[in-house]
């Protein structure tokens, strides 16, 4: 029976580190690295229960994809609760999810001390920036984390230090507090080798379209928990009207909870464009120098060059906003260069960027161009086929042609079983809602 066991936890005053060990035949999807996560605060009186939800939250989907069980020792009832309801939204996404059981031998029931704060997952982009502007009456705490886009590598140092600097300025001049965590979350998982597998699946990455939603917010957990945070929210991707399989969604992020906090899927309601129009209102009303953070190739500022940089500048003008003035170097000129980009499918597009530029072309429907370079740009926009687009920026054959030959290598075949494994596993109970 495929599983994967959870146990010797360790914590020191601000770091957790749990062994992860998955049944052979799931051995080429982890690597030889322990679960490891860092907090700014003190975690060392957080309940185990509560520390077991970062892991628990990125090895599941993984064991879900492959029909696997789970087994803890401790985890809190909420939090095994939430993961059947969270199981049961990408099951019904994904087909070719199977589904799992959580062995635990203990479900516990901790009483945080509740503080009433407001967690925020915050990078300075559109979508964040737009839940703060929203949220800035609660003074939620922003929260940065290093471990996706940002790799624990020594080489992301200076990117990780950008960020940091970035999200506690914002944090500063506003009169908040900024959090910071930091995770081997993908670094353990053999991140390319779970792409390999399902990338056929999904329009994204493993992360991006499975497992990111549950994922970062159980990360926060212990945070969440030593903080008292009552509320945590994650900035929505999406909206409502785009029935995109995502690993962050209104059935996934909404149904995650643990003893003392609920999370939120923020600003659904609100395409793109109009999150850009609430932050203009913010802009014109209090803060006109806000910068604003998007690229796909930088953190210490916006190349102007890249498929979201580009998208991000136009956004802004078609809210009314001039994109040099918030962090990106765009001119007239620029129209042309991106046209030509995007024909040609310089960068590899999924069908989320294919919403955005229709919802991009809504808003030009709507507004009178400023210059000729932008009129023929948006001349060109309302005739273009943008699914063409998406279907002319594919990878590679080349990257096709690894992935598939990952996903049909033969597993390793270990030379021994685990020995400990009939030990662990005994005493060990289903984890049910009993709803």
């Amino acid at each position: 029976m495929s599983s994967i066991l959870i146990d010797d936890l360790s914590v020191d005053e601000r770091t957790l580190e749990w062994s992860v060990r998955p049944s052979s035949d799931l051995e080429r999807f982890f690597t030889d690295e322990p679960f490891r996560a860092s907090y700014d605060v003190p975690i060392a009186d957080v309940p185990d229960g509560i520390l077991a939800i970062p892991v628990l939250a990125h090895v599941c989907p993984v064991a879900w994809a492959n029909g696997a069980d789970v087994y803890v020792d401790e985890v809190d009832a909420t939090f095994a609760r939430a993961l059947e309801d969270v199981e049961a939204s990408l099951c019904s996404m994904y087909d070719f999810l199977e589904g799992g059981d959580l062995y635990a031998r203990r479900t516990v029931e901790p009483e945080p001390d509740p503080e009433g704060d407001h967690g925020l997952l915050f990078t300075g982009g559109v979508d964040s920036t737009c839940s703060y502007v929203r949220h800035r009456d609660e003074s939620p705490t922003l929260i940065g984390i290093r471990g996706w886009t940002i790799t624990p590598d020594a080489a992301d140092d200076d990117k990780w230090a950008a960020l940091r600097e970035r999200v506690s300025g914002f944090a500063d001049d506003r009169d908040c507090d900024a959090a910071f965590v930091e995770s081997n979350m993908l670094s353990f998982l053999d991140h390319p080798m779970l792409l390999a597998h399902y990338k056929r699946h999904v329009d994204g990455g493993w992360y991006s379209s499975v497992g990111h939603g549950l994922g970062l917010l159980g990360l926060c957990a212990p945070l969440a928990y030593a903080r008292g945070m009552t509320d945590l929210s994650v900035a929505a991707t999406h909206w409502d009207g785009i029935d995109l399989e995502w690993g962050s969604r209104p059935d996934i992020d909404e149904r995650v909870r643990w003893a003392g906090t609920r999370c939120h899927h923020d600003a659904y309601e609100l395409t793109r464009q109009e999150r850009l129009d609430v932050i203009a209102d913010y802009v014109r009303t209090e803060n006109p120098g806000l910068q604003l953070q998007t690229c796909n190739d930088r953190m210490d500022g916006n190349c102007g060059g890249c498929e979201k940089c580009y998208r991000t500048a136009v956004g802004l003008r078609l809210a009314g906003l001039e994109p040099t003035d918030h962090g990106y170097p765009f001119t007239d000129a620029d129209y042309r260069r991106l046209r030509r980009s995007l024909e040609r499918g310089d960068w590899v597009l999924g069908r989320d960027e294919r919403h955005m530029w229709a919802d991009i072309r809504e808003r030009a429907r709507e507004t009178d161009p400023t210059s000729p370079a932008e009129r023929a740009f948006f001349e060109w926009l309302e005739g273009v086929d943008l699914d063409a687009l998406i279907t002319a920026s594919e990878p590679p054959l080349s990257h096709r042609l690894l992935r598939a030959g990952a996903r049909n290598a033969p597993t390793p075949v270990y030379n021994a079983a685990y020995p400990v494994w009939t030990t662990a596993k005994a005493g060990l109970r289903l984890v049910r809602s009993g709803r």
